[in-house]
């Protein structure tokens, strides 16, 4: 308990100055929470119900993406009908309808940013699966799988070209500078990914990182973008900034745990995929740290040699040293780092839902 409190409170010195090692009990309105009307820590949160409260503005969204994927050649309309028919929870996007309305904005801007915002996230997994060399996303062949990672690498590219002639119709430079900012981080975070992959001596401090700005930060945007376009004060700002930082890193820290124990019928990808890739997660540096040399070693080879044939005894390693459970512990004090954040909002359904998705984060098994 003692490594997991120091660990805890030097990740939190990096992100902010107050450490909260108290997860945050808040209580969800019956549209949000189970019927049980139980604190959101022990219900299951209906990821359907936060959904439906932008679902006339999630609509708008998607005629915007396919309006905006339209082109006269005709390989990126293919993959772009693909892309959108893959389904996917399109949170991102819904992070910032959510928060637009939690701050009542009366604007339209919100719908191009929703749709950029959800460009620049596809774009990265079209680059993602080309560098993973990963033929499954949700259930489907990937894009690089079906069509070639070239094919696959341009597409991305057009998508982040599309996202900068979409954003500078908001006329706010304040917009473009963050847009602009993000995706520098992004793929700031993918080159240090790959400087880690096959690395069994990476910290956790460097892979927080890593997440931290390969896939934290685009949360992050989302919702610090709402308080932009809204003009609010910079407290508020700051705010919503923190929270989709630590919603990200939360929502991330779970897909490591779900590499190990998901099933891939619900999330749609092969499991142990980050093993065989050489990444090392977080659930495997704990257990570097944690267990015996011997048990260490094994999980260092696996690392080095992307080796998903050494699966089982790498998840009996983690398991014995409680690798799973601490990953969920770090995940939950993001979670509750991030509906700390929220308080600053005034009450609202909406503000409640996004407090709702800081559960689900490390609710869901999908």
């Amino acid at each position: 308990m003692t490594q997991i409190r120091a660990a805890n409170t030097l990740h939190a010195t990096f992100h902010r100055t107050t450490f909260y090692p108290t997860p945050l009990i808040i209580l969800m309105t019956s549209t949000i929470s189970c019927p049980d009307n139980q604190t959101a820590e022990n219900d299951r949160i209906d990821f359907d119900a936060i959904r439906e409260l932008t679902q006339s503005e999630t609509k708008e969204v998607d005629q915007l993406i396919l309006k905006e994927l339209s082109s006269d050649v005709v390989l990126i309309n293919q993959i772009g009908q693909y892309i959108v028919n893959s389904g996917g929870k399109r949170l991102r996007p819904m992070l910032l309808l959510l928060a637009v309305k939690a701050l009542g904005y009366k604007g339209e801007h919100h719908l191009i940013l929703a749709a950029v915002i959800e460009f620049i996230h596809t774009a990265t997994l079209l680059h993602d699966d080309v560098v993973d060399e990963s033929d499954l996303r949700r259930g489907r062949n990937t894009v690089n799988a079906v069509w070639g990672n070239a094919a696959s690498v341009l597409v991305g590219d057009y998508l982040l070209s599309r996202t900068f002639e979409m954003m500078v119709r908001t006329g706010n430079m304040r917009v473009m500078d963050l847009v602009s900012h993000t995706t520098t981080a992004i793929a700031e975070g993918e080159v240090l990914q790959l400087l880690n992959i096959h690395n069994p001596a990476t910290t956790e401090k460097k892979y927080l990182e890593v997440i931290s700005r390969k896939t934290a930060i685009l949360f992050s945007a989302a919702t610090q973008l709402t308080a932009i376009l809204n003009e609010s004060d910079a407290s508020t700002e700051k705010a919503l900034k923190e929270y989709g930082m630590h919603l990200g890193i939360a929502f991330q820290l779970i897909d490591d745990v779900l590499d190990y124990r998901a099933n891939p019928e619900q999330t749609g990808k092969n499991i142990g995929d980050d093993l065989s890739e050489g990444k090392p997660t977080l659930p495997l540096i704990h257990a570097i740290q944690q267990s015996s040399e011997k048990d260490a070693d094994i999980i260092r080879t696996a690392i080095k040699e992307g080796n998903r044939d050494a699966f089982a005894d790498i998840f009996a390693i983690i398991e014995s040293c409680d690798a799973i459970t601490y990953t969920e512990q770090r995940a939950r004090e993001e979670a509750a780092f991030a509906k700390q954040a929220l308080e600053i909002l005034p009450p609202s359904k909406y503000k409640n839902a996004m407090v709702a998705l800081a559960e689900f984060s490390v609710q869901r098994n999908y």
